[in-house]
């Protein structure tokens, strides 16, 4: 029997956050044919626990599927080798071999890259991003993960830790960061922020806050980004203002970005970037606002994801396939 070329085989890609596993069978096309979500066990979010549900979903896959590769996408700091996490803020990932342990559970080729990076090659080969060569991917979740395509090639950098946007100092001195630092733009400008901004207005029992306060029964821990798009949908003041907010800090870094990499497109994703033109409408302003040299140079678009909450599974995916050897028939 011959084996199907690593262009034509089926390859699992795993996305894993601070809260959820997701896996799915993906086709070279970056079809998603089969999928599991699983959320990460809040009993401990320890190394073996987190390795022990990844194996779980990807099994369970492969008793319907044969799979030639497995692709993750990790939350965290992944090295040059695409093999260790280094460093995982919201889970208890420090210099893990992730790529050796499954590898040798699963009996399979297991390719380990950052979420973000996974994601940004989804869409620049499925998504928003198609057949354009220079991309700033920046994905917009409980924190902010990041990832540049020049070229048409993912930058890794030279320690496969460039794209991490989120952690650029934006306010020295300002609010506290997961990461150990303070002021960093994804305290400004991310999941986090918009439930931020809105508990402190309900718990200082503003009046511009009436809407947000009843929809809460005034228990301001109950607030989510999800619960300030809807509402901001629905006209709530208070709720626009918060997006207008958030959507002003990213367009000024991504005017920042713009003068580091020179992008023709900015890929706006994650949870966050559901808002749609609510967060956009206000980024694009501050980022033409802001824009070094603006007025003589071309200005890059800034456009929503196109594969959502799938995207960093068919990106690692993708990312399994195209590191397997071409096979023979």
């Amino acid at each position: 029997m011959t084996e199907p070329r690593a262009e034509d085989a089926l390859t699992i890609g795993v996305d894993i956050g601070g809260t959820k596993v997701a896996a799915g069978v993906v086709t070279a096309e970056g079809h998603v044919l089969a999928r599991l979500r699983t959320e990460t066990p809040e009993r401990s979010k320890s190394p073996a626990v987190v390795e022990e549900t990844i194996v779980g979903v990807v099994r369970e896959l492969m008793r319907e599927f044969t799979v030639v590769a497995v692709g993750v996408g990790a939350a965290g700091f992944v090295d040059e080798q695409r093999a260790n996490v280094l460093f995982a803020p919201h889970l208890s990932w420090r210099r893990e071999p992730l790529r050796d342990a499954l590898s040798d559970r699963l009996d399979l080729p297991v390719v380990v890259e950052n979420d973000a990076n996974a994601a940004a090659w989804a869409e620049v080969r499925a998504g928003a991003g198609q057949g354009v060569d220079n991309v700033v991917v920046v994905n917009l979740g409980t924190g902010i993960g990041g990832a540049v395509v020049l070229g048409g090639r993912l930058h890794r950098g030279r320690y496969g830790l460039a794209g991490e946007f989120g952690h650029m100092t934006v306010v020295p001195g300002g609010h506290r960061c997961e990461c150990g630092n303070r002021g960093c733009w994804e305290q400004y400008a991310s999941g986090n922020a918009v439930t931020r901004e809105a508990r402190e207005l309900v718990r200082a029992e503003s009046p511009v806050a009436r809407v947000l306060h009843q929809a809460v029964g005034g228990d301001a821990d109950l607030i989510t980004g999800p619960l300030v798009s809807e509402l901001a949908s629905k006209g709530d003041r208070a709720c626009v203002e918060i997006l207008e907010d958030v959507g002003t800090w990213l367009g000024t870094g991504l005017a920042n970005l713009a003068a580091a990499f020179d992008p023709e497109l900015f890929i706006i994703g994650g949870g966050v970037s559901e808002a749609g033109e609510l967060l956009l409408g206000p980024a694009r302003t501050a980022f033409e606002r802001n824009l070094t040299g603006r007025g003589y140079r071309p200005t890059a678009r800034v456009v929503a994801a196109a594969l959502g909450n799938e995207a960093g599974l068919i990106g690692a995916a993708a990312l399994a396939r195209e590191t397997l050897p071409d096979r023979e028939h």
